[in-house]
């Protein structure tokens, strides 16, 4: 086994806990994102508004990948739906 296959191995779980938490306080941590990105863009009196409008984005873009919203969707602990529908084999 590889150091990338050990290095995997050892940061899924730690993968899976983040993605949960995501999932669970995505809304919470995105106003956070809205409310530094106000305060910043105030302080700087909407000189950089362009650029903290930009990285809001990318932050929430994050957020959301990280919360798995642009794949399908699952309840948590619930398993991934089938990727093949239910029944009999097709004939050959």
């Amino acid at each position: 086994m590889g150091l990338m296959d050990n290095m995997k191995a050892k940061l899924g779980p730690a993968r899976d806990k983040v993605s949960d938490l995501a999932r669970q306080h995505g809304d919470k941590v995105q106003h956070g994102i809205d409310k530094a990105a106000k305060a910043v863009d105030e302080r700087t009196k909407g000189k950089y508004s362009d650029k903290i409008q930009a990285g809001t984005g990318k932050a929430k873009g994050a957020m959301d990948r990280l919360a798995h919203k642009g794949g399908p969707e699952a309840p948590a602990g619930d398993p991934m739906p089938p990727t093949r529908p239910e029944g009999p084999p097709p004939a050959s």
